[in-house]
């Protein structure tokens, strides 16, 4: 029986597998991935098969894992602990510094961008960050996408929340997808959606830097039926940006 260490995927999810090898019968496999924090570690993420091998993933937040696997005898195998960041560009595990919970006493984060001036979409850097993705478009022969400013509003009402609250994931913490968040924004219509997120890159060109060297988030940059974008960035109370892209074919 073996368990895999907790890893970063490329589409920024937090992935173990674990296995029974040599066994001809079919047997309960349990994995957990836990979170090593002060105390008792919690279980993130659990699951169970009969089929030999098993997957996890969950969405991800910067923080130190390890997976346990039992069998239907009990036996434990437990994988080394792995600190992961949730970056873009790090397929692989990342070492990070481990995150601290937000006090009720930290002031509430100024966001490095709000709602742009009356007639205009988006910021000066989230305007940079549109033409740099039209100029790699272009280099893959896809038309411009053009900033929409309900897409900028999910996207930049996404960046605002994750700084506010301390958390990188695709997932609101009250649960809601970013189609969930599009929608809200009074978006319709559509044929296709993605987003991409990143946090801690300083500049436009340093985070799509990021963006083009990941796999799943350059295909969304490169997709050829979107031609939509919203782009948000904001600042949380020590400086650190948080952004979003989301993308539309209507």
């Amino acid at each position: 029986m073996s368990v895999a260490k907790p890893h970063v995927s490329g589409t920024l999810k937090i992935t173990s597998s674990a296995a029974r090898r040599g066994c001809f019968n079919s047997a309960l496999l349990r994995i957990r991935i836990l979170r090593a924090v002060p105390g008792k570690d919690p279980v993130v993420k659990s699951g169970a098969t009969r089929k030999g091998r098993i997957n996890l993933t969950l969405a991800c937040e910067p923080g130190t894992y390890y997976a346990m696997a039992t069998d239907y005898r009990g036996r434990p195998v437990k994988s080394k602990a792995a600190k992961l960041t949730c970056v873009p560009g790090s397929g692989t595990p990342t070492p990070t510094p481990s995150p601290t919970a937000p006090t009720p006493t930290t002031p509430a984060p100024s966001p490095t961008s709000s709602a742009p001036s009356s007639g205009t979409v988006g910021t000066a850097e989230e305007n940079e960050v549109v033409r740099l993705v039209n100029e790699e478009r272009a280099k893959g022969g896809c038309s411009a996408v053009k900033h929409d400013p309900q897409l900028r509003a999910a996207a930049f009402g996404h960046s605002a929340d994750m700084a506010a609250k301390g958390y990188f994931s695709h997932t609101s913490q009250d649960g809601r997808s970013f189609m969930d968040r599009i929608k809200a924004s009074g978006f319709t219509g559509g044929s296709g959606w993605a987003e991409n997120i990143a946090m801690g890159q300083r500049t436009p060109a340093e985070v799509m830097q990021g963006w083009m060297n990941s796999s799943g988030h350059r295909a969304n940059i490169m997709n050829c039926k979107y031609n939509l974008i919203g782009v948000g960035v904001a600042k949380n109370s020590s400086g650190r940006l948080y952004w979003t892209q989301d993308f539309a074919a209507r």
